[in-house]
C-alpha cells in the first residue's frame, strides 16, 4: 500500500513506512498524519507483519518538524481539534502498540521528528543526523507529546536544556543522553534497522506484545504495584503455547517455532 506522502511496504516479517515529503524534508502536515495512521493500523492488523519501522525520504531528513505554514494557519481552539488531537492520537497509537517500533533516523529529526522518535521502542540513527526540539525558537513548545515524553525518557535537567534552548544535538550525543540506541553509518542504516526488527520479529509476537504492556503500564506505577502487575503478566505468559514452545526448544537444543498462541 502507499500513497503520496507515506509509502508503505513488507520486508518478510517487518512493516516498513517511510515519510515520504522530501521535498519539505518529510515535514508532518495533516493529510501525512492521517496516510501515516491509516498504514500502521494496516500493519496493526496483519498478523504477517511481527515488527515495525519507521523512516524518512532522501538523505537529509527524518522528519524535520511539522510544517510550519500548516501550523500558522489555525489558531487556538482551531488548532487543537484539527492538528494537536490528530498528531496526539497517531503517536499515543505508536506509543501503544503492541508490535516492537523501530526508528531508522536517516537525517534531521527536528521538532514532531524527534517527538516521533519518543514514541517508538528502538532508535537507531544516521552519524550525520542532528535531533532537537526547536520550537521555543518559533514562539512555541513541543505540542505533540514531546514535553511529556521527553521528561520520562533522559534527565529533568537535560530535557529541559533541550526544550529552553531549542539547541539541535549530534547523533552522538543523542545515544550518550539515551535518546537513542545507536548511530550507524548512513548507508547501512535501513539495512541494519531491518536486520534488528527482523531478529526481534523471530521472536514470539504474543509475548512481545504482553511484555510491551507491562513495561509501558509498569512504567506509570509504584514500584511495588508494578511488580505485582509483572508477576500478573507472567502468568499469562506461562499460559501460551510459545512459552512452552520456547522451554521444549531449548531442552531439545533446536530452534524454537514461535506461532503466537
Amino acid at each position: 500500500m502507499s500513497n503520496d506522502s507515506i509509502l508503505s511496504e513488507k520486508r518478510g516479517p517487518v512493516g516498513l513506512l517511510t515519510i515520504n515529503r522530501p521535498k519539505t524534508l518529510n515535514a508532518i502536515d495533516v493529510p501525512t498524519m492521517h496516510a501515516l495512521d491509516a498504514a500502521l493500523a494496516a500493519f496493526e492488523a496483519d498478523d504477517a507483519v511481527r515488527a515495525i519501522v519507521v523512516t524518512g525520504a532522501g538523505e537529509r531528513a527524518f522528519v524535520a518538524g511539522g510544517d510550519i505554514a500548516d501550523l500558522d494557519s489555525r489558531r487556538g481552539l482551531q488548532h487543537y481539534e484539527q492538528f494537536a488531537e490528530v498528531i496526539h492520537r497517531l503517536f499515543t497509537r505508536f506509543d501503544n502498540c503492541d508490535k516492537p517500533t523501530l526508528g531508522a533516523v536517516n537525517g534531521w529529526a527536528l521538532g514532531g521528528g524527534t517527538e516521533l522518535l519518543l514514541a517508538l521502542d528502538i532508535r537507531l540513527v544516521a552519524e550525520e543526523a542532528k535531533l532537537g526540539l526547536p520550537e521555543i525558537t518559533l514562539g512555541l513548545f513541543p505540542g505533540a507529546g514531546g514535553t511529556q515524553r521527553l521528561i520520562r525518557q533522559i534527565p529533568l535537567c537535560r530535557a529541559k536544556e533541550l526544550m529552553f534552548t531549542g539547541d539541535q544535538i549530534t547523533a552522538a550525543e543523542a545515544v550518550a543522553l539515551g535518546l537513542c540506541n545507536r548511530t550507524v553509518p548512513r548507508a547501512r542504516l535501513l539495512d541494519e534497522t531491518l536486520a534488528l526488527a527482523t531478529r526481534i520479529a523471530e521472536k514470539s509476537p504474543l509475548v512481545l506484545k504482553l511484555l510491551k504492556r507491562t513495561l509501558r503500564q509498569g512504567l506509570e506505577m509504584p514500584l511495588p504495584a508494578a511488580l505485582a502487575h509483572e508477576q500478573a503478566m507472567i502468568g499469562l505468559v506461562l499460559d501460551s503455547d510459545d512459552a512452552h514452545e520456547g522451554c521444549r526448544a531449548f531442552l531439545e537444543k533446536r530452534k524454537a517455532e514461535f506461532k503466537g498462541t
